[in-house]
């Protein structure tokens, strides 16, 4: 059983750099013709080169997810230059965070607008393409946070738990247009939003003890979920959170099962 994406068309928000240019490279080399939208037009541009040089299909687009206009503009983009659109991935995302009693308005306000509001103008945008398809999937990025939020992350959880409950909302408006909305909610994955793997090593011990699987998630196991999402394989799951943790939740305490492995 091989998943198979050839052809299709994908934008992939916040493709950049992190997780989101993982998930837009992993798209091309499975065949698909992947638009990566960012505010980073060097990202983009690096991108772009590393499209050309392996030979993939695709767009890079420059705008902000937060801005209603741009969006409708790049859907448009994608729509005139390859007749459709079948998956959509919402990635772009900030974390900006602090205690609530000291927390900036204007940094809760930055969390919900790329977060939250991204999320809806973009799924939006797609969402008549995809219903004169009859076919279409939309896949959010939550957050582990979005389950098990940190002190100090009031901001981000509050923003990425929305998207969760937009989510179900949307995949039941949807689904008579065989059209599937999901979220994925990654835990400790390194990027340059969090830097995990710059830990000093006890605090990193730590966190890592809190896992089933006891190490660092990849980028590339994000992107290979969202693969699976976005195929005819996925087609019977809708409205779900998927948690990519490395077993955060599985026991209370997964470090006991450690010392009888000698690690």
């Amino acid at each position: 059983m091989l998943i198979d994406l050839t052809g299709k068309v994908g934008i992939v928000t916040g493709a950049a750099k992190g997780i989101g240019k993982e998930i837009a490279l992993t798209f091309a080399r499975e065949g698909v013709r992947t638009v990566g939208l960012d505010v980073d037009q060097d990202g983009l541009a690096t991108l772009g080169r590393e499209f050309d040089e392996a030979g993939y299909q695709g767009l890079q687009l420059a705008g902000n997810v937060n801005d209603p206009g741009r969006v409708r503009e790049a859907v448009e983009q994608v729509e005139a230059a390859y007749g459709r659109i079948d998956i959509l991935v919402n990635n772009a995302g900030v974390a900006a965070g602090g205690p609530v009693e000291t927390l900036p308005v204007e940094r809760w306000d930055q969390n919900f607008d790329s977060n939250t509001r991204g999320t809806f103008l973009m799924s939006q945008a797609v969402v008549p393409t995809m219903k004169r398809q009859g076919s279409g999937r939309i896949i959010n990025a939550a957050s582990f946070a979005a389950i098990v939020p940190s002190l100090g992350g009031a901001a981000y959880a509050s923003s990425k738990a929305a998207v969760v409950y937009f989510t179900r909302v949307l995949a039941g408006e949807l689904g008579p247009w065989n059209i599937t909305v999901n979220c994925y909610a990654p835990g400790m994955v390194p990027t340059g939003m969090n830097n995990f793997d710059k830990l000093p090593p006890d605090r990193a011990a730590k966190l890592l003890d809190t896992l089933t699987l006891r190490r660092w998630g990849s980028r590339a196991e994000v992107a290979h979920l969202v693969c699976f999402l976005a195929s005819d394989l996925a087609g019977y799951i809708t409205g779900a959170l998927i948690d990519v943790s490395g077993g955060k939740l599985a026991t209370q305490r997964p470090y006991a099962a450690y010392p009888e492995t000698g690690r």
